[in-house]
């Protein structure tokens, strides 16, 4: 069994324990037909559902990595835990064919994922993992290129939809349009292609997972691995919009913008998952895993998410019409467009510094205070130049970006 080392008896059992009762005060007024809850309760119930779905999914994915290569199990881990993200975004997308007022929420919240993702996600990763390991940087490990190869494309191609706004095209090419689902769809489709021809690799497991492997034959570990991953899932599906929802509504009596509610409030409940399961490997000292679990969960969003909006929203429209951007969007797109080439080059070299993570998380929180347009383009333009800098004053993280792109994985 690897050596594994489980621990003692009692508190692995009270570890287990406390993640799968968790979720069970909300999974339970969810079965007896969703008992009214004040919006205080709600966030609270919700939000520990949350919690211990994200430790189960920990769990799954350590067990699952016996049996398929860590790309496929990270890439698996990656969309299950991103499942609220969905949930919520494509809600919007669908009420905006309904109501045109909706329109921006879509939007607002796929860029506020994918920027929270990057400077609060990656960064916190990158920072516990260094500071676990009293050292200055995360080595990500060579097979990670699959992923960042994917990640550069799909923010390359990311550039072309806010650009379109300024050129006189088509109505039904501009916005988010069923064209952009196509060619984000293909990079998702080749990316798990990829995945699957990856690698299985050795690992040595501690805590519960190391636990349940010494004490199961490789079919039961199978069907355990199976079953933290089919009951986080519905925990999180049942449990991410109302925590989202309830965490807006508490919102409501601040004195905060709605679109700024939507765009970071609701992101931040829906990707606390993924998060949780991140900074859980960053401190058990598989930083690296950390980190892969979030870059897989950036290019899946920036694929799979951003394609399915313009489906949902035609779909709900029943029409083919794409879901249009107003300049504030626009604005946001090429923000968040930027800020992913720039994270992209941070981590080609395969070495993630704590020095960079804390660039990327001070240029990300300085911009949660100013939402001027002034202030979004400005910190686009910056993102861009520092990558144009690297690109061409660096030339190993040069030579990497290209060894990257050309990657055969």
């Amino acid at each position: 069994m690897s050596g594994a080392k489980g621990g003692s008896s009692f508190g692995t059992i009270l570890w287990l324990a406390i993640a799968l009762l968790l979720p069970m005060p909300w999974v339970g007024q969810f079965l007896l037909g969703g008992l009214p809850f004040v919006p205080e309760v709600a966030a609270a119930a919700t939000g520990l559902a949350i919690l211990g779905a994200a430790f189960l999914l920990s769990w799954s994915t350590e067990l699952a990595e016996r049996d398929l290569p860590q790309s496929l199990a990270l890439l698996i881990l990656a969309l299950v835990a991103v499942l609220p993200e969905y949930a919520v975004d494509l809600t919007f997308a669908i009420k905006a064919a309904e109501n045109p007022e909706w329109t921006h929420y879509a939007v607002a919240n796929m860029t506020g994922a994918n920027r929270l993702l990057i400077g609060l996600g990656w960064t916190s990763v990158v920072l516990v993992s260094c500071w676990r390991r009293r050292e200055g940087a995360l080595a990500i490990p060579v097979h990670h290129r699959l992923e960042t190869k994917y990640l550069i494309w799909s923010t390359i191609y990311s550039f072309f939809i806010p650009l379109r706004e300024y050129l006189p095209l088509p109505e039904s090419m501009q916005g988010l349009n069923l064209f952009d689902a196509v060619v984000l769809f293909a990079f998702f489709i080749a990316y798990v292609r990829a995945a699957t021809r990856g690698e299985k690799e050795e690992v040595e497991h501690e805590g519960p997972a190391a636990w349940i492997e010494e004490r199961t034959t490789d079919k039961s570990r199978r069907v355990v691995a199976a079953s933290f991953l089919v009951f986080a899932t519905f925990a999180i599906f049942i449990s991410a919009e109302p925590f989202a929802e309830s965490l807006v509504e508490l919102g409501h009596h601040l004195p905060i913008d709605e679109f700024v509610l939507v765009q970071w409030v609701a992101p931040l409940a829906s990707e606390a998952p993924e998060f949780l399961v991140a900074l859980m490997f960053a401190w058990k000292l598989r930083g690296h895993v950390g980190i892969g679990t979030l870059i897989s969960s950036k290019v899946n969003q920036w694929t799979l998410l951003v394609g399915a909006l313009p489906v949902a929203f035609a779909a709900a429209s029943g029409e083919l019409i794409p879901l249009p951007l107003d300049a504030r969007q626009t604005e946001e797109l090429f923000l968040t467009s930027a800020q992913s080439i720039l994270a992209a080059m941070l981590i080609v070299d395969l070495d993630f510094s704590r020095l960079e993570a804390v660039l990327l998380a001070a240029a990300f929180s300085v911009q949660l205070f100013f939402t001027e347009a002034a202030v979004r383009t400005s910190f686009a333009l910056l993102y861009m130049f520092m990558f144009f800098a690297l690109l061409m004053f660096s030339p190993e993280r040069r030579q990497a970006f290209m060894a990257t792109l050309r990657h055969k994985g």
